[in-house]
């Protein structure tokens, strides 16, 4: 028998495989009606491990802890719904004592009150491979606002909610911080940032780009304004794994193909200047890098002047487009770039 290989399908054609052949259809949230509540429920959740989705060495724990609110809220704001409850289990090693986990607890209280959970569960269960933390939320999406919900058309406007690339530069520039920190990476996890202390004049310098990574913010009244404009989304995602992920989403769940226009993609004021110290060029840091947590909705174009003046933290970076045009990066001279994405096969 042939071996398949993760490299050779991806992820998101891996998943899609191990639905086939199932009673249960691939979905990102689940959504289910309750007629009573004259709403949707929709749920995300996420799994963040010790690292690989953070490291300790210079991540403080309360940003970490309010980090991993967010990672789910941003999933139910894309679909429109508002936050309701959360429920926290936390894998904890040998390492860690009640102080740390105090802390974590105190980012997470931070990230639940600001979205608005009215219900917060806690869960604490041994680990024997460094920390994890597991986040599930539920949010309502009323009838009336997925009633007036146009279906996704060419032109739509792909509109994201604050700049792109930033998280994954901050990334990368705290990972060379901690080489020169302790010469080769290897450090006791304590929960502080040492990087700090031996670079604060870099740090400080990047200090927004490194802020994007360690604790990003997702804006609480997004939904709400929404409505209360009566603009309503064709389409909604989170931009978790880069751009470029997120639009392929997109683009699957409508049917549609899409167009970003490279030179409307907004980046931090010191992208470019960071991008060149560490050699990363920052669109390609905004179409596949990682945990930016921005939100990215479709909006009617009739909408544009009222959006346009009513949302100025957006930015319009291009727009739905016919199926035949596939995922495309339109560059400032006109050429249009088939974009791939982490995680998906070759062909998609």
């Amino acid at each position: 028998m042939e071996e398949t290989r993760f490299a050779d399908i991806g992820k998101v054609e891996a998943i899609h495989r191990l639905y086939e052949g199932t009673p249960y259809s691939e979905t990102r949230n689940n959504r289910f009606e309750t007629p009573s509540k004259g709403a949707f429920v929709c749920q995300a959740s996420r799994l963040l491990l010790e690292g690989i989705d953070f490291d300790l060495v210079y991540f403080p724990l309360k940003h970490l802890g309010y980090k991993s609110v967010v990672a789910v809220i941003g999933e139910l704001y894309a679909a429109l719904a508002h936050p309701q409850t959360l429920s926290v289990v936390l894998g904890i090693s040998a390492k860690l004592d009640f102080t740390q986990i105090r802390e974590i607890w105190s980012g997470i209280i931070a990230g639940a009150r600001e979205h608005g959970i009215t219900q917060l569960a806690l869960d604490l269960m041994p680990s024997r491979n460094g920390l994890a933390i597991s986040v599930a939320a539920t949010g309502k999406t009323a009838f009336l606002t997925e009633k007036r919900r146009p279906a996704p058309k060419s032109k739509d406007l792909l509109c994201v909610s604050g700049s792109l690339g930033a998280a994954y530069l901050g990334l990368r520039l705290l990972e060379e911080e901690k080489k020169t920190f302790d010469g080769s990476g290897a450090q006791k996890a304590s929960g502080a940032a040492p990087a700090q202390a031996a670079a604060p004049s870099r740090l400080e310098t990047y200090r927004m780009l490194v802020g994007s990574y360690l604790k990003p913010e997702v804006p609480a009244g997004a939904v709400s304004a929404l409505e209360d404009a009566e603009i309503y989304p064709s389409a909604g995602c989170f931009i978790t794994h880069g751009l470029a992920d997120a639009v392929k989403r997109l683009s699957g769940a409508t049917g549609l193909g899409a167009k970003i226009y490279a030179e409307r993609i907004p980046f931090e004021g010191n992208s470019f200047q960071l991008g060149r110290e560490l050699d990363v060029d920052p669109i390609a840091a905004a179409m596949n890098g990682g945990d930016d947590f921005k939100l990215l909705f479709t909006v009617p174009i009739l909408h544009l002047e009222k959006f346009r003046r009513d949302f100025q933290t957006f930015d319009i970076i291009g727009h739905l487009a016919d199926p035949a045009v596939g995922t495309t990066l339109v560059l400032p001279e006109g050429a249009e770039l088939p974009f791939r994405a982490p995680g998906w096969p070759e062909e998609a």
